[in-house]
């Protein structure tokens, strides 16, 4: 079976079933590895963090490497794990199923598992805006980082199966960064390794998920794809992240909503940069064309992903 055959295998699966919840998952054994490994090396404070860093990226890349190597179907579902989409495609239905019912305690309560802002004060158009800016923000994370450093590795030695070692690296960065890669007294030491190679390895994913891959899915929706485009030039800076605000100006633009203001952080509220043009107020079909969005931007990235691998 050629490498495109099998990333296209393991995308559909995502697609289709979702997290494997009830059986085994990478995610969640490099989640303990990690904290093992923290508390050992936390003392360290950023050397530690950087340990820990490479410690973790490199023993996920070898055993992941090596386990392929014996069975395809290994390979294939290692890769399913690997993507989100449809995981977090029901996150934002779950939302919008528990606002459509007008059940604020429930949406919060919900949408407070998603994030780390405040929730117990947000009304209506509160949380639309920030189930869409979760959204937003991972279609790049969850789909085209890892789709990305996929292609590179079966790109570079496509009769071995350094694609899925690769794409599993990005996973344990990724859940690096959400464990260990925060801005407070525990972390901001511990953290800033893991923090700056999150960063990196999205650079350049968050930008053609941005320029290329949203604005075309706004296109195919018959969103506003010149809107979605113009945003993203003007506004892909407003935010402390370098890479959050590549993904979210785009769907802004298209969706003709604004991303960013006044967010409540640990009970101190914060003034966040604006994304996008405020054309109207969040409304709740908004969280479905923003999902409408991820689906596209996926599925396109998949496409581009298959013809350079077949």
């Amino acid at each position: 079976m050629n490498v495109g055959t099998i990333v296209l295998i393991g995308f559909i699966l995502d697609l289709v079933f979702g997290d494997p919840r009830s059986l085994l998952h990478p995610v969640v054994i490099i989640g303990k590895l990690i904290q093992n490994l923290e508390k050992v090396l936390h003392k360290y404070k950023k050397i530690g963090g950087v340990i820990l860093t490479i410690i973790v990226v490199g023993v996920t890349i070898i055993v992941t490497y090596f386990i392929s190597s014996y069975l395809e179907i290994i390979e294939i579902y290692l890769i399913y794990t690997i993507f989100a989409t449809r995981s977090l495609a029901l996150e934002g239905v779950k939302v919008f199923n528990i606002l459509k019912k007008k059940d604020m305690t429930l949406a919060r309560k919900e949408l407070s598992y998603l994030v780390s802002r405040d929730t117990h004060y947000m009304q209506e158009r509160d949380i639309i805006r920030s189930i869409m800016e979760t959204i937003s923000e991972n279609i790049v994370d969850g789909i085209i980082s890892p789709l990305f450093f996929i292609v590179i590795g079966y790109f570079l030695a496509p009769a071995t199966p350094l694609g899925v070692a690769l794409g599993m690296g990005y996973k344990a960065i990724n859940t690096l960064d959400s464990m260990v890669g925060y801005k407070n007294e525990k972390y901001i030491d511990f953290g800033w390794a893991s923090a700056r190679l999150d960063d990196l390895a999205n650079f350049i994913p968050s930008r053609l998920t941005g320029i290329l891959l949203i604005p075309i899915s706004a296109l195919f929706l018959r969103y506003d794809f010149k809107s979605s485009w113009r945003i993203f030039f003007r506004d892909r800076k407003n935010h402390a992240s370098p890479n959050s605000a590549q993904s979210e100006s785009a769907v802004a633009g298209a969706l003709g909503v604004q991303f960013g203001g006044t967010t409540s952080y640990f009970g101190k509220m914060k003034d966040k940069p604006t994304i996008g043009d405020k054309k109207k107020e969040f409304e709740l079909e908004d969280i479905k064309k923003n999902i409408n969005l991820m689906y596209g931007s996926a599925i396109l990235g998949m496409g581009i992903a298959y013809f350079l691998l077949k």
